[in-house]
């Protein structure tokens, strides 16, 4: 079925949403979950990393202190509902929707889950993260009903 699937998470209960449903679709097909976090101080040019069981950065600014932590609590809390799928954590000195679009073209993506907050309202009209998503994707996008 799909053998790379990209979701980004925010730590929030929704974005566990979209993450849990990724998960369960790597299960019916023995995908990697690459699991996306924004790190939104960070500077533009820090490079994606990628990371086995912990959180690698790249970029003075993410590589100590409270962001970095947070950082890593938010992905390895995300990683944690995977069991024994193969799960990569990335951290990202990038917004959102463009972090989640560079994982998934490293990385040769065949699908992108991402949560439908911001689909509505103001956030819809002025962009938001599964928009955006889902016109700069390299791959299939799934939108979970996540609110």
């Amino acid at each position: 079925m799909f053998s790379d699937i990209v979701v980004g998470t925010d730590g929030s209960d929704s974005a566990q949403t979209a993450v849990d449903l990724a998960m369960s679709l790597a299960r019916q097909g023995d995908a990697t979950v690459h699991v996306v976090h924004a790190v939104r101080s960070a500077p533009a040019e820090t490079a994606v990393a990628k990371a086995g069981a912990s959180v690698v950065y790249y970029g003075d600014s993410v590589a100590h202190g409270a962001v970095a932590a947070a950082a890593d609590s938010v992905l390895t809390e995300a990683a944690s509902h995977g069991g024994d799928l193969k799960v990569e954590l990335y951290a990202a000195g990038a917004p959102p929707a463009e972090a989640i679009i560079e994982v998934a073209e490293r990385v040769g993506a065949d699908l992108i889950v991402v949560g439908s907050k911001g689909m509505q309202g103001v956030r819809r009209v002025i962009g938001s993260v599964p928009n955006s998503v889902a016109h700069g994707a390299p791959c299939h996008v799934l939108v979970a009903k996540t609110v």
